[in-house]
């Protein structure tokens, strides 16, 4: 993708404060990566590098990918990780998949086969603890999975542990509030693309617009898809920090770019620190 469609690469910096994080945890660094689209198309390979780059200064402790590596066909995800395994850090990288990750039936064993050649593991609806026990790192399957249950990863963990959790889509912070979650970490919405000065996202507006629309009248309506209502449930949650009830949740815009383009809603790279 051009870059005058895509933007210049922004690195977001943002301080979370977990309540209960041990004292040995406070300024860990946490770098956020997500929706590559990796396809030949949507992400070029100069926006990928300076993305790693941009990682790479960061000096992180620890990356997470939080899907949506390739758009539909799986095979470019073996040359994307030949880029990703430079991403350093020092507790490792650690994966989730979104929904482009498991478009064909064997889509998600490539890509964590892929995955797992370069040392990245793949969390799915999986606990790890690179930061140690005290704060553990949830990996949720993809919501649009039939394997979805986050009941079966999530009641594993004691409700006075502090957690990070990975999870593509925004919209499971819903289902989510029945646990603790001191930061949830998404993508999938590519920040709305387009954003108006003083309005916001476009897309939260256009939608709102078009649910006052009986639906006989919205295939009349520009840019309607049938899709349109099933990206995501929450738009008010396209990008940036959220709180969910109790919970803290974080979306980041991705670095991939679809037509028509982004405008004010730049490729990002996250970097969070912990307190």
């Amino acid at each position: 993708m051009h870059w005058l469609l895509t933007g210049p690469l922004t690195v977001e910096k943002l301080t979370v404060r977990i309540q209960d994080l041990p004292a040995s945890l406070k300024g860990i660094r946490i770098v956020q990566l997500t929706d590559f689209h990796y396809d030949g198309l949507r992400l070029s390979e100069k926006m990928l590098e300076k993305a790693i780059i941009a990682s790479n200064e960061a000096e992180p402790d620890l990356v997470v990918l939080t899907g949506d590596y390739v758009t539909d066909d799986p095979s470019p995800i073996n040359q994307l990780v030949l880029r990703l395994k430079h991403l350093n850090s020092r507790y490792g990288t650690y994966a989730i998949l979104g929904n482009h990750d498991i478009h064909y039936a064997h889509s998600k064993a490539e890509i964590t086969s892929a995955f797992t050649r370069v040392g990245i593991e793949v969390l799915d609806h999986k606990i790890a603890y690179p930061l140690g026990k005290g704060l553990p790192l949830v990996g949720l399957a993809e919501y649009w999975s039939p394997h979805f249950q986050p009941e079966l990863v999530m009641n594993q963990l004691d409700a006075a542990t502090p957690r990070i959790v990975l999870s593509h889509n925004p919209d499971t912070a819903d289902i989510l509030r029945k646990w603790r979650v001191d930061l949830q970490l998404s993508g999938h919405t590519h920040g709305g693309h387009i954003v108006i000065p003083g309005i916001g996202p476009l897309i939260v507006a256009y939608n709102n617009i078009l649910r006052r629309i009986p639906r006989k009248l919205r295939r009349w309506m520009p840019f309607v898809k049938k899709e349109f209502f099933k990206v995501v449930r929450n738009w008010q949650w396209v990008q940036g920090f959220h709180q969910v009830g109790t919970n803290q949740l974080y979306v980041n815009r991705g670095l991939g770019t679809y037509l028509p383009g982004r405008f004010l809603s730049n490729p990002e790279v996250t970097v969070i620190t912990l307190e």
